[in-house]
């Protein structure tokens, strides 16, 4: 396993990363504009995907069923997610780089979304979307990766700002080029993964690594497999830890349960204006939620670099998002669904600002803050496993009113989850 000190200086002590941190140089001051950028494409990809093109190719293919099988594709895809990303960080570790690992899953995603564009089967869009899903998950392993290795405690607030701000940012641009070729589903495609190629030279060629990063400082013996399960394992076994992933855990799952459907939400529950379509619909509340997102961000993630009170962030900011659910369940209007915009980006936003810097505090240890941020970023893929299965067993069983439900106190958990976590305030 790779030891990159900056890493271990930076998952260590506030005085030990701000050392590590300065010690970077000039590099470090374009470091987050880099990773602004590099997180922006990358949820272009997965909103436009998985919010628009996908649903609508689905539809396309087999309209009386699109529910379930958004459901299937989806959950099945996701399961590729889960098993790329910490493997794919372990894999970086080892290596002791990040560059390659972001270039190469960026590069990647232009023939693979040149796939996706090009198949007209259920069963082959869900192949494809597996692939998908391997590719930018090696991606996002390795550039989520960089915040605890390169950035200084003190500063992982206003690094997991510029992080989160990608949310908001890619949600936008997603959406507008996905509405824009949602006529066009193989230009649409190739599109958003030029912009993940786009986004991965850029990162890799503005942002070198530091020195000491290129390999292990020492040859180690190759683990075994069943060595590498029980590192895992152990991983979940520290306390704090293990709190910070039930949390998001529960948070996404709540969360893509009802953002998964949203298109399918706003052509057969939500009564639109007249004249307006769904697309469009889509194609207005997301630059709204966005915008409330924007801001919350900006003002959260310094907010709690200075007040040293992350814990109360993201437990108020969940229940929150929970508490938004409630808004479309009494108006399924589309103002209903502007206002439930704006209250749940101003509560995400605020969780995506604040959420990364907590967990950056919690790893176990520094020299497996790759593998241990993978493991984290099951709590990201698997309740996207679960959530479209759960979401269309809702939707078939009680109606699109019962998934607001259900997204709200899976929400409303994930904030009381955070509360056993002893060692951030």
């Amino acid at each position: 396993m790779a030891l990159n000190p900056l890493t271990e200086a930076a998952s260590a002590a506030p005085s030990s990363g701000a050392a590590g941190a300065e010690g970077s140089g000039p590099d470090r001051r374009g470091l987050l504009p880099l990773l602004f950028a590099g997180n922006s494409v990358m949820y272009a990809l997965y909103i436009g995907v998985g919010g628009i093109l996908l649903p609508l190719q689905i539809e396309q293919i087999t309209p009386h069923h699109k529910v379930a099988v958004l459901g299937l594709v989806s959950g099945v895809s996701a399961v590729f997610a889960a098993l790329f990303n910490p493997v794919a960080g372990a894999l970086s570790d080892r290596s002791g780089r990040r560059n390659p690992w972001i270039l190469t899953g960026g590069l990647l995603a232009v023939p693979v979304m040149a796939l996706m564009g090009a198949v007209n089967s259920v069963l082959l869009v869900g192949i494809a979307w597996c692939l998908g899903q391997a590719v930018m998950n090696v991606y996002q392993a390795a550039i989520t990766s960089v915040v605890p290795d390169r950035i200084p405690v003190e500063r992982r607030g206003a690094a997991s700002a510029a992080v989160g701000l990608g949310m908001p940012v890619g949600s936008i641009l997603g959406v507008l080029v996905a509405n824009g070729f949602s006529d066009h589903f193989r230009t649409g495609y190739l599109t958003l993964g030029a912009l993940v190629a786009a986004g991965a030279v850029l990162f890799t060629g503005l942002s070198r690594e530091p020195k000491g990063s290129a390999g292990p400082q020492q040859p180690r013996q190759q683990p075994t497999l069943g060595q590498r399960a029980a590192a895992f394992t152990d991983s979940l076994r520290a306390h704090d830890f293990r709190w910070a992933f039930i949390g998001r855990a529960l948070l996404v799952l709540g969360y893509f349960s009802v953002s998964g459907y949203q298109l399918y939400i706003l052509q057969d529950h939500i009564a639109l204006p007249h004249g307006m379509s769904p697309t469009g619909a889509v194609a207005i509340l997301t630059p709204v939620a966005s915008v409330a997102m924007l801001v919350s961000i900006a003002v959260c993630g310094p907010l709690s670099d200075r007040l040293d009170a992350r814990k109360r962030f993201v437990g108020i900011s969940a229940a929150a998002a929970g508490c938004a659910m409630v808004i479309p369940m009494l108006s399924p209007t589309f103002t209903g669904m502007a206002v439930f915009g704006v209250v749940n980006g101003l509560a995400f936003g605020c969780y995506m600002a604040v959420d990364t810097a907590l967990v950056t505090l919690v790893l176990p240890r520094a020299e497996d803050a790759a593998r241990d941020m993978g493991v984290l970023n099951i709590a990201n893929a698997a309740p996207q496993i679960v959530a479209p299965f759960v979401a269309s067993v809702v939707v078939g069983a009680a109606g699109y009113t019962t998934l607001f439900l259900v997204g709200g106190v899976l929400s409303i958990l994930g904030a009381l989850a955070v509360r056993p976590i002893r060692s951030v305030r």
